[in-house]
This record gives C-alpha cells, sequence and structure tokens, in this order.
C-alpha cells in the first residue's frame, strides 16, 4: 500500500472511530505514525485528503448498488434506497462527510468521478421504473434524471433527519423502515 492510501485508510478509520471533526492532519499523521507534516507531503491539504476519503465512500455506496438482487425495476429502485438509508445509518460519520462541501472539494476530479458514477446508477434505475411503470403520476416527458434527484434528495433528507436526532422529538419517532416506506409510497407508488 503506497503511503497516499495509507494516508487514505487511516483517515477513514479515524472518521469512523471519532467522527468528521476529529479527522484533522495532525490526527490523520499521529494514527498513521508519520510526522505532522507526512500528509502534506501527498495532499496539497485536509480538504484534499477528506476528499480522497469521501470519494472512498462513495466508492463504498457504488458497490451496495453493484449487489442490488436480480427483481423487476421496481424491486431494484427499491433496494436501491434501501441501500441507501442503510449506508447512512450504518457509515454516519463517512455519510456525514461525503455531503460536506465544507471539509471536501467538491470540485476534485476523482470525487466527482466517484460521486456522478453513484446518481448515474441510481438515475438508471428510476429511467428503468419509469418506463415500466403503467402509471401516469408525472407529467409526460418528465426527465427520469429530475425524478431521481428529488427521490434522492428525500432519502437523504430522512437518513439525515433519522441520524441527527430530527424524528426522534416529533409527536411520534418513527423507525427508519417505516419512514422510508411512506416515502417509497408516495415516490413509486
Amino acid at each position: 500500500m503506497s503511503a497516499r492510501q495509507r494516508l487514505i485508510r487511516t483517515a477513514a478509520d479515524l472518521l469512523v472511530g471519532s467522527g468528521v471533526e476529529a479527522v484533522t492532519l495532525r490526527g490523520i499523521a499521529k494514527a498513521a505514525g508519520v510526522s505532522h507534516g507526512a500528509p502534506l507531503r501527498h495532499f496539497s491539504g485536509r480538504a484534499e485528503l477528506l476528499s480522497a476519503v469521501a470519494t472512498l465512500g462513495f466508492t463504498q455506496l457504488l458497490q451496495r448498488g453493484a449487489q442490488l438482487p436480480d427483481g423487476t425495476p421496481r424491486e431494484r429502485l427499491t433496494a436501491a434506497c434501501h441501500a441507501y438509508v442503510d449506508f447512512a445509518v450504518t457509515n454516519p460519520a463517512m455519510f456525514e462527510l461525503m455531503f460536506r462541501r465544507d471539509l471536501i472539494d467538491p470540485e476534485e476530479p476523482g470525487l466527482v468521478a466517484a460521486s456522478s458514477a453513484v446518481f448515474d446508477t441510481f438515475a438508471e434505475l428510476v429511467r428503468l421504473d419509469r418506463a415500466e411503470a403503467d402509471d401516469d403520476r408525472l407529467r409526460p416527458g418528465t426527465d427520469p434524471r429530475l425524478v431521481a434527484a428529488s427521490l434522492w434528495g428525500a432519502l437523504h433528507g430522512l437518513a439525515q433527519l433519522w441520524l441527527w436526532g430530527g424524528l426522534a422529538g416529533a409527536s411520534f419517532a418513527p423507525s427508519p423502515e417505516s419512514a422510508l416506506a411512506v416515502t417509497l409510497d408516495a415516490y413509486l407508488g
């Protein structure tokens, strides 16, 4: 493993163990057993290193998409939605970092490629589902990518509300599974 890859792996481990705010260049260097200046020999700064870690997160999410079970387009899309929320709930620190534009460089080419691949895969699942759907819930000609972006936003919001306690103070506290079921019913019918 290269020194660069070791620093990324160490940062990812630190992220999982201690959360986003604990992932500093000094902390990564200490955990990796290198000098405090070593990360700057491989990365231009914290944002570039955290972007590499976020890229790892998007790659992991993409791998979940590649492991969806066979089935109808609706079944595969539903499984992808479950996989997204499950990823967020089981990897809260990584999930947070992946979307923290204040900590990562959203223009970093590897990160753009990985996040775009996740969205494109999801959008294709939506397109296949919409092509097979026999309902007229959407206006004719609605771009499936807009539907995918809207559904992704709903899933992301649901996951964030669950992770950061936004639903815990509600007059009821739905499980992620029951809230996801209602969201999917609203989008997919």
